[in-house]
């Protein structure tokens, strides 16, 4: 049966070799059960029941992408969307939960849209390359901040903006040092470090932190009513919010479409034009399960590029994601850990992620300040106005005035000019009312 389900010789693989992948897939990942509810639970939602939303929207996506497309990939809810979602759109923006996720519904629409008339690699290719690469530096560098501010490490200051927080505070201290369990285990090529990090944490904040209580390990899971459907998609039709619907389309058509080629590339799949077998049925699950994540209450769900860790020990059919799929669906009976777990054991797993993306900005052609401008312009922007949506606002809007006013016009695509001109008009008119 599985034979015939996943061609496993015709790939070069068998079933050990595929069931090892995915477990090995599965535990460089399984972090984002803890670091979803911690972070959507900023935004109000019960963090136990984002535990299990979590858990059960990745384990359907990614069986879902290993039947149909019978790739090795993982799907979970996007990092940057999530934190992007609590910490702007809804605490810093002030709009309930309910309507935020309502336009995380709406961009992942846009996206399933742009799959199904089969333009969306059309559109991604259209991008500049220092834009793409400033997109997604500077959601790293966004989620590291929050990942500082979690810690405790970075602070607020009238007089600096910012601050350095105070090291003598025993939760400053297990913060850093689970960060700098997941940077030592991850430079020695161990694949489950942040995992580790959030369990060495723990275990010391439930010595340390009176705050911390153990309430038990395994349980049955909590009604789902609280989030599952409470999306407003509605609410979410505001003109203030189209600025944040498209921002939310955009990372996620980045993000998506880049970890589908970075992983078929590492597995051997995709030609030099980032082609692969199966493509149309990948690119549908994907956008088909971000629509699903968003409406369950966990944000957008994206692929993953752990799952690179699985392919890099023999994954190569969809075997792989079955099996991580199959060991979310059994996660979801830990739901009490997931109110144990402190935020700042999370924080270190946050400041990892934005180092990953961060490490994109080596692509830039930093010697054509046409480029390095507003690839600069979108990484930095994205912290310092604490928004993504500004960040890639100010990326694209430089991008077309670097070009136009070095004689260089020719290389707007009409894409760009049109994102632009929709900011130009956001910032003047939508923005002022």
């Amino acid at each position: 049966m599985l034979e015939k389900l996943f061609q496993l010789k015709a790939k070069g693989s068998n079933a050990k070799t595929e069931i090892i992948a995915g477990i090995t897939t599965f535990f460089t990942m399984v972090y984002i059960v803890f670091v979803n509810p911690s972070i959507l639970g900023v935004a109000g939602m019960d963090t136990q029941v984002v535990f299990v939303t979590t858990c059960l929207i990745a384990a359907f996506g990614t069986i879902a992408m290993g039947l149909f497309s019978n790739l090795p990939i993982a799907l979970a809810p996007a990092m940057g969307l999530n934190a992007f979602f609590a910490f702007v759109v809804v605490q810093k923006l002030g709009y309930s939960w309910q309507v935020g996720m309502g336009a995380i519904f709406l961009g992942s629409v846009g996206l399933f849209i742009l799959t199904v008339l089969q333009v969306r690699y059309w559109f991604m290719s259209a991008i500049p390359l220092g834009l793409r690469v400033g997109i997604g530096a500077g959601i790293g560098l966004f989620i590291a901040l929050i990942g500082f501010k979690n810690m405790g490490i970075v602070v607020p200051n009238e007089a600096t903006l910012v601050a350095l927080g105070n090291l003598h505070d025993p939760k400053v201290l297990m913060g850093i040092l689970g960060f700098f369990i997941i940077v030592v285990l991850g430079a020695k090529g161990v694949h489950s470090g942040v995992l580790v990090s959030i369990v060495v944490v723990t275990a010391l904040a439930l010595i340390f932190d009176p705050a911390v209580t153990f309430n038990g390990v395994m349980s049955m899971p909590p009604s789902l009513g609280a989030v599952v459907g409470q999306v407003d998609i509605a609410g979410a039709f505001d003109v203030a919010l189209l600025g944040i619907i498209f921002s939310f389309m955009l990372v996620n058509l980045f993000d998506s479409s880049g970890t589908l080629i970075a992983v078929t590339t590492k597995a051997g799949f995709a030609d030099e034009k980032g082609r692969f077998p199966k493509m149309k049925q990948a690119l549908l699950v994907d956008s088909t399960a971000a629509m699903a994540g968003s409406y369950m209450g966990t944000s957008a769900i994206s692929t993953y590029i752990e799952s690179g860790s699985g392919v890099s020990v023999g994954g190569r059919t969809g075997l792989t994601a079955v099996v991580v799929g199959i060991l979310f669906l059994l996660t979801i009976f830990f739901s009490p850990l997931a109110g144990l777990v402190p935020a700042y054991a999370t924080a270190g797993a946050l400041v990892f992620v934005g180092i990953l993306m961060a490490s994109s900005l080596i692509e830039v052609k930093w010697d054509d300040l046409t480029e390095a401008t507003p690839a600069f312009i979108t990484t930095a922007m994205m912290p310092f106005t604490y928004s993504i949506t500004e960040g890639i606002a100010f990326g694209f809007i430089s991008y077309c005035v670097m070009k136009a006013f070095t004689g260089r016009w020719k290389e707007i695509s009409p894409s760009v000019l049109v994102i632009s001109l929709l900011f130009m008009i956001k910032f003047i008119w939508a923005d002022a009312h």
